[in-house]
């Protein structure tokens, strides 16, 4: 439409005839509406207008020339119309695959802020481990992903939204209940409550273990998908077992699980929006991230 502008105000001069009421119809001032005829005048070489007391009236050669000009700008206008409504079918449905601490603890406000501002956008959302979520992005079953920890695939572009931090757990008569604390390497030797290989909780302990020189690593006792299943074991005493500081906080409160430090081993994580390499968010997509970014928890100390 920006080349067509000056026939849009052609029309519109034409139709309510006078510059003045073509230029509030247009949010201009008369005096660029002027401009713009001038400038159009003098590219067509043709007298368009002729400018009276009474008003601006179309010269015949104008009538011809506005004739013409209409079926172009109606076409324009179609156009972006009709872009406009590929947007906003593509911002109907946001397609969000997200980790499973981000799903359960973050994602709902986030959603429902999302929905404050875009009431015609409706969210499907799938819950993976974040391996599992990287895969739906990069496949293109997913918009957008959210993930925890360190970077999953190289064909992924991100954006860190929030920081978490993973706590070490056990129940109220565990052994370690009653210490200080524990080193990296005794935690590492420990075979633990764990979630399942891919998942980002999993991932950045074993690297902060391998980073802080605390090898090997014991294998899980127990492999649980559920995050609810690794506190309930946990709880009744099953191991020990790390997770979210968003997940556990609940149980902390009420005693039902005891935090323990650990020594020499930075259990911060970030959490980041991902997308395809060189393809970033747009309209809700973006949005979210944005709303994410903002409200997402801090780093943590």
């Amino acid at each position: 439409m920006a080349d067509l502008a000056p026939f849009d105000l052609l029309l519109s001069i034409a139709e309510l005839g006078s510059m003045g009421r073509a230029a509030s119809a247009h949010g201009v001032s008369q005096a660029a509406v002027s401009a713009r005829i001038r400038s159009l005048e003098g590219a067509l070489g043709l007298t368009v207008f002729e400018r009276s007391p009474r008003g601006t009236r179309l010269t015949p050669q104008g009538a011809l020339v506005a004739d013409w000009a209409r079926a172009a700008v109606d076409a324009a206008r179609s156009l972006e119309e009709g872009v406009t409504a590929l947007h906003t079918a593509g911002d109907a449905r946001l397609r969000v695959a997200a980790s499973l601490t981000v799903a359960e603890y973050l994602l709902p406000r986030w959603l429902i802020s999302l929905r404050s501002r875009r009431a015609g956008t409706s969210v499907a959302l799938s819950t993976h481990n974040s391996s599992e979520v990287a895969d739906d992005v990069l496949s293109g079953r997913a918009d957008l992903g959210f993930v925890e920890g360190p970077r999953h695939a190289a064909d992924l572009d991100e954006q860190v939204v929030a920081h978490d931090r993973l706590t070490l757990v056990v129940a109220p008569d565990h052994a370690w209940a009653r210490r200080r604390g524990v080193d990296a390497a005794r935690l590492a030797a420990t075979p633990l409550i764990a979630r399942e290989s891919g998942s980002g909780t999993r991932e950045h302990l074993e690297r902060a273990l391998e980073e802080a020189g605390a090898t090997p690593i014991a294998a899980p006792l127990l492999e649980l998908s559920s995050t609810t299943a690794i506190k309930n074991a946990a709880a009744d005493g099953v191991a020990p077992a790390v997770l979210s500081s968003l997940a556990v906080s609940g149980e902390l409160e009420s005693g039902a699980l005891v935090a323990v430090p650990v020594r020499g081993l930075d259990l911060q994580r970030r959490l980041a929006a991902v997308w395809p390499r060189g393809r970033p968010p747009s309209g809700a997509a973006r949005e979210l991230v944005a709303i994410a970014e903002r409200s997402g928890p801090r780093t943590q100390r």
